[in-house]
């Protein structure tokens, strides 16, 4: 519990610091016509959040053992580039390149026998989830609840398990992300920024298999935890795309984006989402112990809710846009 506590305080006083100094001018959100913002505000917050988790981590016994140096290196490295690419902006190819490589070599390190088709195919999958976070990064409050709902089902999951390491690495992540939205909830005084919801992504994909392989966890039990952030920017990607947009570019058609260009605002927006966050949580924590016939009845009343939703936000959207 005390390696929580550090983490929500190192994250807490980080903030302030970054806050109350020029760190914060490192990096500057500047409005524009694809934000959803209208003032000037720090997008370095994510350095915070992983000044928490990584110290904690490092001041408890096991993450300093042989075997979990990967949890602390990988963040870390994908910290320091995305902090880079937040103030002298990267090109999407070295980002992709360092992003591949740390989900490679991660999963060559904790699946050092598994088949080479697999290994390409979870690294492909992390770097998704990784940039996922990234995307889903749009809105005051967004992306800190879901990784505070999200690790905290991870960190539940783990403890009924019996894995005790995994349950206080998660919940380091959790406090430090509870630190981080008491300033980052509407209205925002910081971004998390590239910094931190590029290795919270990182992070989500790759604790998601670890638990997997160490049979903590079913598979489709990590996609269903972060399924608000999934299904949101999955399927609005594959309409981009279908739509010759380029797909990397900033935008502002994401659902929760129209959620709250609608009228629904940020702070609305984000507790709409905290409600389906914690939904999906509970359906997944429930589903742990349940015969395959709840699970996929239950996966399937998800899918069938996340195609109901975004088809009614769809055709509002085309109200709005008609009545604008």
């Amino acid at each position: 519990m005390q390696y929580l506590f550090l983490s929500f305080l190192i994250t807490f006083f980080a903030v302030i610091l970054i806050l109350k100094t020029r760190i914060a001018n490192i990096a500057l959100d500047e409005p524009n016509q694809r934000s959803l913002h209208t003032k000037l505000t720090p997008r370095i917050g994510g350095l915070a959040i992983m000044a928490g988790i990584l110290i904690s981590w490092l001041a408890s016994a096991w993450s300093v053992s042989a075997t979990n140096w990967y949890w602390v290196l990988f963040p870390f490295i994908l910290m320091l580039t995305s902090l880079t690419d937040d103030i002298y902006q990267l090109s999407v190819k070295w980002r992709l390149l360092i992003q591949l490589t740390a989900s490679a070599v991660f999963l060559l390190v904790i699946l050092p026998h598994q088949a080479l088709w697999l290994i390409i195919l979870l690294t492909l999958l992390i770097t998704w989830m990784t940039n996922l976070f990234n995307f889903m990064d749009g809105s005051d409050g967004l992306a800190g609840g879901m990784g505070l709902f999200g690790f905290a089902t991870y960190a539940i999951a783990a403890y009924l398990m019996g894995d005790m390491h995994l349950a206080l690495m998660n919940g380091v992540i959790v406090a430090a992300c509870f630190a981080f939205l008491l300033f980052n909830f509407h209205p925002a005084k910081i971004f998390m920024g590239d910094s931190g919801s590029i290795p919270l992504g990182f992070l989500a994909g790759s604790i998601g298999v670890y638990g997997y392989f160490n049979a903590l966890w079913p598979v489709w039990f990590p996609i269903l935890v972060f399924s608000p952030f999934i299904m949101d920017a999955t399927v609005t990607l594959i309409k981009r795309q279908m739509a010759g947009e380029k797909i990397w570019q900033a935008h502002r058609s994401h659902y929760y984006q129209r959620l709250v260009q609608m009228g629904l605002g940020h702070k609305k927006t984000a507790i709409v989402e905290y409600f389906l966050m914690l939904s999906i949580a509970v359906t997944a924590i429930l589903l742990l112990k349940q015969s395959i016939i709840y699970i996929l009845l239950a996966l399937f009343f998800w899918v069938i809710a996340y195609l109901i939703i975004m088809r009614w936000i769809d055709k509002c959207w085309v109200q709005t846009q008609k009545s604008a």
